[in-house]
């Protein structure tokens, strides 16, 4: 099980670095979706399949929105790919500094402290995620509310600067 998830934990930095380095929009949304993917794996993991379940359709939800918004506003012909010379050499150097950040803090790092929530599974009466969401239910109503009316906030900023320059309230003065 370590090494799965060494390898989860490897892909979603991986998708990181090809999100960061990429400035086109089709392959920073293929990346997104990769690295959801990986982030829920680590999840699931360690025991936690609904909250995964759930983060994974919110984000894939989420990414189609943004997916669609880029492409349309970024119309490219032909987009710049990870083999081309400039994407590269970002990759490189994001990976270069992944490796520095991840020497400096090595000496603190165990595989075996990666508990999985279930360890304990015969004194739990439910399973930590589901008993999770409840409590978050819970506890963060208004929380839950205010970050609705943030969305909903956002989602107008959007409409109102992709409607344009000529029939928009963003005019040039």
């Amino acid at each position: 099980m370590t090494y799965v998830m060494c390898m989860l934990m490897l892909g979603l930095v991986l998708g990181l670095v090809v999100i960061a380095s990429n400035p086109s929009p089709y392959f920073a949304a293929l990346g997104l979706v990769v690295v959801s993917g990986m982030g829920c794996g680590v999840l699931v993991g360690h025991g936690a399949p609904f909250l995964s379940l759930v983060l994974f359709l919110i984000y894939l939800g989420g990414m189609l929105v943004v997916f669609a918004y880029s492409a349309a506003l970024a119309a490219e012909p032909y987009p710049e790919m990870l083999g081309s010379r400039p994407v590269a050499l970002n990759a490189g150097g994001y990976l270069l500094g992944v490796v520095v950040a991840g020497s400096f803090f090595w000496g603190g790092w165990f595989a075996d402290t990666w508990p999985v929530v279930d360890e304990l599974v015969e004194f739990f009466l439910l399973r930590a995620d589901v008993g999770g969401v409840g409590m978050m239910y819970q506890m963060g109503g208004p929380m839950l509310v205010l970050t609705a009316w943030a969305l909903l906030l956002a989602l107008f900023v959007v409409l109102e600067v992709c409607r344009g320059a000529s029939r928009g309230c963003l005019r040039a003065v």
